[in-house]
């Protein structure tokens, strides 16, 4: 057994992806919910499709709710990853001089629900790069993959040690650091740089104080409800629309 996934908008990712040697268990009785990524799979010709009964399946991913489909990639990383995994450094030796560019730091995210939604909304968006801590923040972890609806695949991210030091390296190439407040500027009337930065913070406890002094602008996102705050991966998803959108 390899890499495995579940969730049919991921399977359907990862299907595109998928090595030689991979294969596509469909539950015994309840198949014909997936047709379509039979189909796919069998065009693949690299993929193949193997049914069997559901307890079976139950074990090859205990407590999670597969609901009847699992795609092993037959391998740990051998051909395909299920994450587009990247680096700060390697980033910016590819950006062109005058070239602009969308970078997303989520300083503490530890809900994988949350990154997955975020991962979508960056690949709606064309976030050139997500900025992870490899402490004290969610991973791309299974959940996270399949909440991502694949998105994880095509949208670089890059664990790094220290945040702080990143967002130092980001500035030294002209990038403009927007940190999400609150009791920030209304990004309504915030006028984003070419070469932006987005900083999230985490659920509880938002951005920390080192990574904040060091941003040039602090932005919100005007509300007129009930409530006092957006979830951090519904606002981070109107952030990037707005810095698309300018």
């Amino acid at each position: 057994m390899g890499e495995k996934i579940y969730g049919r908008h991921a399977i359907e990712e990862g299907l595109k992806l998928a090595p030689s040697g991979s294969t596509l268990y469909l539950c015994r009785g309840g198949e014909t919910k997936y047709t379509d990524l039979d189909r796919m799979a069998r065009f693949s010709q690299k993929v193949a499709v193997k049914k069997i009964a559901k307890a079976e399946m139950d074990k090859m991913m205990p407590g999670v709710d597969h609901r009847g489909a699992i795609l092993d990639l037959g391998g740990a990383r051998r051909a395909v990853s299920r994450v587009n995994t990247s680096n700060v450094k390697e980033y910016l030796e590819k950006l062109k001089d005058g070239e602009g560019g969308l970078v997303l730091i989520l300083d503490g995210i530890t809900d994988p629900h949350n990154l997955g939604a975020i991962l979508r909304s960056c690949d709606q968006f064309n976030v050139d790069l997500v900025i992870i801590p490899e402490r004290r923040s969610v991973q791309a972890n299974e959940t996270v993959i399949k909440i991502s609806s694949g998105a994880a695949q095509y949208v670089p991210i890059a664990p790094v040690v220290n945040i702080n030091r990143e967002i130092d390296l980001l500035k030294k190439n002209d990038f403009w650091i927007y940190a999400a407040d609150m009791n920030g500027t209304s990004s309504y009337e915030t006028k984003f740089a070419p070469r932006s930065v987005v900083i999230m913070g985490s659920e509880g406890k938002g951005i920390s104080r080192l990574a904040r002094e060091k941003c040039d602008y602090v932005v919100s996102i005007p509300m007129n409800g009930h409530i006092d705050s957006l979830n951090v991966s519904v606002a981070a998803g109107i952030l990037l629309y707005e810095v698309r959108r300018k």
